[in-house]
């Protein structure tokens, strides 16, 4: 009799709890990843009245196949790995300085938060404006060639405009991690290290980064995810050009799947893209993890 009324208590709370998280996960993931998958083995082209054959992984030949994919993709690298580089640095150094005791530091929280803020559409349009109107006046006035012409028409240049975009928008959400971080070291520790002699320098390589692990794991695993999925800002400022240059790989997804209505190996590449991303992942946290059981 206990048993049955334990039984009974525990299925009511988890319909009370646990019931309608389930069903949302399952709505708003399980089913369209599934469904997703299964599209990416037929043809069908994305229209309500289009016919839908199995194909199989035709589709991942193609996708493996095609060389727009990869150029998308190596564009993609590209930026991951300055944006993964500059964002952290930018965001562990403005970390340091506002938990350093300055003056005015919670004003500077605020402001290096505030980009966070802006959604990508609209930051697009507001630094589309400043590469293609304020760099260009202020280069045409002061006769420096690198600002004269606007980064977002040279094909050499607008892989890096979209680089600083993204570094700019997401170093304030990094920072506040890292301020955590700084904020969780034992004050026992720098104390004695200070009164051991030791310098700001050292105490930051020897104390304050081997605890700081844990948020890089963090900020790595966040900041890679981002920049991976991109879009919104790849949208509203190059909107892929010039000459598909800033064309990163799931504004290629995007236009495959919609815009060229192949839905089938639209689905395809991103369920490479799926994969490629989850092994980095994956892989960056295992190592981080490593490091901070180490760093104990």
């Amino acid at each position: 009799m206990y048993k049955e009324k334990s039984k009974l208590k525990s299925f009511q709370v988890f319909v009370t709890f646990g019931l309608i998280p389930l069903l949302v996960f399952s709505i708003v993931v399980l089913i369209p990843f599934f469904s997703g998958l299964f599209l990416s083995l037929t043809n069908w082209n994305g229209s309500l009245d289009g016919k839908i054959e199995f194909i199989g992984i035709g589709n991942y030949i193609s996708a493996v196949r095609d060389p727009a994919f990869w150029g998308s993709l190596g564009k993609t690298f590209y930026y991951v790995f300055f944006v993964m580089i500059l964002t952290n640095t930018s965001a562990f150094l403005f970390g340091l300085l506002v938990t350093s005791g300055m003056k005015g530091q919670n004003f500077y929280r605020a402001g290096y938060f505030t980009p966070n803020l802006i959604g990508g559409v609209i930051l697009g349009y507001i630094w589309q404006f400043i590469f293609s109107r304020v760099f260009v006046y202020f280069g045409t006035k002061t006769g420096i060639p690198i600002f004269e012409i606007s980064w977002l028409t040279d094909p050499h240049a607008a892989l890096w405009a979209l680089i600083i975009v993204g570094v700019w928008q997401n170093a304030g959400y990094m920072m506040l991690i890292y301020i955590a971080g700084f904020v969780g070291i034992d004050k026992s520790l720098i104390e004695a290290a200070r009164m051991d002699g030791a310098s700001p320098l050292q105490m930051l390589q020897k104390i304050k980064i081997p605890m700081m692990v844990p948020a890089f794991t963090i900020t790595l695993f966040l900041t890679l995810r981002k920049a991976f999925m991109v879009y919104d800002v790849n949208l509203s400022l190059t909107k892929g050009g010039p000459y598909n240059t800033t064309e990163l790989i799931s504004m290629h997804v995007y236009n495959e799947a919609f815009l060229n209505q192949n839905m089938g190996p639209g689905q395809a590449k991103a369920f490479l893209l799926f994969v490629l991303v989850a092994a980095i992942a994956v892989a960056q946290v295992a190592v981080l993890k490593k490091k901070e059981v180490d760093a104990i």
